[in-house]
């Protein structure tokens, strides 16, 4: 289900995936510039991922894994985690991820976003506590919206840290505390 106001869900289900039509379709006017609204069967077509995922359930169309998710990526990603650019592959690579794996029923694409996610978080973490903002500018063109928001969180936390270390507000003596007790008799 998708969050229906959240405009980050809306652009992830955008993604365009191949779908392979498994029956012959007719009024589908997929593509306006053809003569006729006719698709035949095994017709490779280009889909939104919402589009593709509601005529599956309707078993009209097989979905292929999208090439962000493909053997190259993998084995990039096995290889050198932290300098693949998984934003020109997929902005939203982690939440698409999380939607495609059941519907084409892949189990390593989990794995995949799992062991991506993990190698890249402790390199986010690090770059956000101690670049500068030169090296972070390019740092960004690789990072999915995910880590960008992890990035700035930690960014976030770091300045909030080195303010009240700084000076920031202390702890203070609750105004109960000052109050001395009436002896009772």
């Amino acid at each position: 289900m998708t969050k229906y106001y959240d405009i980050d869900d809306i652009i992830t289900e955008e993604e365009i995936v191949s779908v392979i039509f498994q029956k012959a379709t007719s009024g589908v006017g997929i593509d306006p510039s053809s003569e006729t609204d006719y698709i035949e069967t095994s017709s490779k077509v280009e889909l939104p991922f919402w589009l593709a995922h509601e005529l599956q359930l309707r078993q009209v169309v097989s979905i292929n894994i999208p090439p962000c998710f493909d053997q190259k990526t993998r084995l990039e990603i096995q290889a050198d985690c932290a300098s693949v650019d998984l934003r020109s592959r997929c902005p939203f690579f982690y939440e698409f991820g999380c939607k495609i794996a059941p519907v084409v029923g892949d189990r390593t694409i989990g794995f995949l976003l799992l062991s991506a996610f993990k190698n890249r978080y402790k390199e986010v973490l690090t770059k956000a506590h101690t670049a500068a903002f030169s090296a972070a500018t390019k740092f960004w063109s690789i990072l999915t919206n995910e880590e960008i928001n992890l990035y700035e969180a930690a960014q976030s936390s770091m300045a909030s840290f080195k303010k009240w270390r700084i000076g920031g507000p202390r702890f203070q003596k609750a105004p109960v505390l000052g109050r001395k007790r009436k002896l009772t008799e």
